[in-house]
């Protein structure tokens, strides 16, 4: 029988000491603490301060889309359509999901219009979401959602369209790619025309498909539609003639504006050359320069019936008074100033008919520099009309102080002044109004404005009128200006280009012009550089360009004809009508 061996532990050393009672609580309570802490923050997120948990879990699905605003139609004055908005789609890709085959591939860029290295460029961009093209065509957008391919997605946008093509790019412009207006009207009247984009929660899948519609945020604001004081009919005439003109004498570019005289609006206003807005591929600048507001030159004789109409109603002339031009020259200080020819003594308004140099400069003489740059500065040269347009030009106007006697004298004929040929064709207001100057409007005005600034007195705007008619019928520089059935009254303008500080061989054949002369509605201002086919002289060259255009307006408009058709036809088949030689 064996002995049973009893173990004890009593003996081991580590088991002799005991713990203090108060540690295992200690330990209890701070554990209950913690887990009584865990819960209190729980309930706080949960219960109390949950947004954040429920951002980051609606980051993981949910998703703001912006609804984009249709932008505002463009028209002209009689409604119709120069500028709209139609739905495209845009092609964007989560590079992650994409797993092109290589002939889904083949089929994606065909249908993108590009090649396959540069889809697989894109896709392998790194990044989460890239944009393979945008404003695909709906029908081409919808054979890609016919692909089925995984990670490939749609969204809705607007691209702008212009019926008009190149006869209206200068004055529309065109937007970008986003649909904001870059150039023309679409980016002076962006704020009217672009609306509010929209907003509306959705919830997507990992994939990028949205399974529920949960809410509109923000309704979309769609722009205002925008009705020009442009005529889409005068403004045709303008661009057909002004390119058979630039054919014609190969000119390097050209601009022609046309104004109501009744109300200031801007009827037509084209340049060359020009471009088509609705495919912007290979643009140069001279394409997108706005030359009727944006370039500025010296306008030569076109300037001389300003000087004369501030001598008639300062009493200083008379339309008869004499003026000695003998010998054809005249020296002011070390310079001499010349004109084309001995005029010997000529009217008031033979300096004008025959565009004398001397005889301007002798009526200037009467003037102070204060007294002329008044003129020039109430005429609204050295300064913008401030349209709206971009990059419109206010010319130069040197401060009167500066003027040496004879830089007084050249100014009174156009040269060491710049203006734009907006400017020029709205000071011309002037005379047509009967002496009233009004502000040019590029949107249809629905009554005529009131309250202009009076420049000169109705008495002398009909009296220049009439020197102006002369300029432009027989024995005038400008007869190739007349139109059949009606009177015009214009003064044509030759000036030499300055390049730098020294002037060229090369011109600016300009014409300005009312018609009818009786009861002005029309103002035409026309203006072709460096015409390179033998002619430059603006009789010439500018001013058959105004009476093509001002024919067209007038019965287009309507208006009356206040001048037999039989007599002027005759004296034109029969060459009767001989232009006198302009100076420059």
């Amino acid at each position: 029988m064996s002995k049973q061996r009893t173990v004890t532990f009593n003996h081991n050393p580590l088991l002799r000491h005991g713990l203090p009672a108060w540690r295992p609580r200690a330990v209890m309570l701070g554990l209950m603490a913690c887990s009584l802490a865990l819960i209190g923050r729980a309930m706080y997120l949960q219960g109390v301060n949950n947004e954040f948990l429920q951002a980051k879990g609606e980051s993981r699905y949910a998703r703001v889309l912006e609804v984009p605003a249709t932008r505002g139609r463009v028209t002209d004055r009689h409604g119709d359509m120069l500028a709209v908005s139609t739905p495209v789609r845009s092609i964007w890709a989560i590079p992650t999901d994409v797993n092109l085959t290589p002939p889904d591939a083949r089929k994606l860029a065909g249908l993108l219009e590009m090649d396959v290295q540069e889809l697989n460029r894109r896709l392998a961009a790194g990044r989460d979401f890239v944009y393979l093209k945008r404003q695909v065509s709906p029908e081409s957008a919808q054979q890609i959602a016919d692909l089925k391919l995984a990670g490939v997605h749609q969204q809705q946008e607007y691209r702008r369209y212009y019926p008009g093509g190149e006869v209206m790019a200068h004055v529309l412009g065109f937007t970008g790619v986003d649909d904001k207006g870059q150039e023309g009207v679409e980016l002076a009247f962006d704020g009217t025309l672009a609306g509010k984009a929209g907003a509306r929660r959705v919830i997507r899948d990992r994939r990028g498909q949205i399974i529920e519609d949960v809410e509109a945020i923000r309704a979309p604001r769609d722009g205002q539609d925008l009705a020009l004081s442009i005529d889409a009919k005068i403004q045709y005439l303008a661009y057909s003639a002004l390119r058979q003109a630039m054919q014609t004498h190969k000119a390097k570019a050209g601009a022609s504006v046309v104004l109501d005289a009744r109300t200031g609006e801007v009827l037509a206003l084209v340049n060359a050359p020009t471009y088509n807005p609705n495919n912007r591929s290979n643009l140069s600048g001279a394409q997108l320069r706005n030359r009727v507001l944006t370039d500025v030159y010296e306008p030569g004789s076109i300037m001389k019936p300003f000087i004369v109409g501030l001598a008639l109603d300062r009493g200083k002339v008379q339309p008869g008074t004499i003026i000695d031009t003998s010998p054809g020259r005249m020296t002011i200080g070390r310079a001499t100033i010349s004109d084309s020819h001995r005029n010997g003594a000529l009217t008031v308004a033979q300096v004008i008919q025959k565009s004398s140099n001397i005889g301007t400069v002798k009526v200037a003489m009467h003037f102070s520099p204060d007294e002329m740059w008044r003129l020039y500065d109430d005429l609204g040269f050295g300064k913008p009309l401030n349209l709206g347009f971009p990059g419109e030009a206010g010319g130069r106007l040197r401060p009167a102080k500066t003027w040496k006697p004879i830089e007084q004298a050249t100014m009174s004929y156009g040269h060491g002044v710049s203006v734009s040929l907006i400017q020029m064709a709205h000071a011309y207001l002037a005379f047509a109004r009967d002496g009233e100057l009004v502000p040019l409007s590029l949107t249809r005005l629905d009554a005529p404005p009131v309250g202009g600034k009076r420049i000169f007195s109705a008495a002398t705007a009909r009296e220049m009128r009439g020197m102006l008619e002369l300029a432009s019928g027989p024995g005038g520089t400008a007869p190739k200006a007349q139109v059949a059935g009606y009177r015009v009254a214009g003064k044509t303008g030759t000036a030499i280009k300055l390049e730098g500080a020294h002037y060229t061989n090369k011109y600016v054949s300009s014409y300005v012009g009312l018609a009818p002369a009786s009861d002005p509605r029309l103002i035409v201002a026309v203006m072709i550089d460096e015409p390179s086919a033998g002619q430059y002289y603006g009789g010439a060259v500018a001013a058959p360009v105004f009476a093509q255009i001002t024919e067209g307006a007038l019965r287009a408009l309507g208006v009356a004809p206040d001048a037999p058709l039989v007599p002027l036809q005759l004296a034109q088949k029969q060459g009767a009508v001989v232009p006198a030689r302009e100076n420059m």
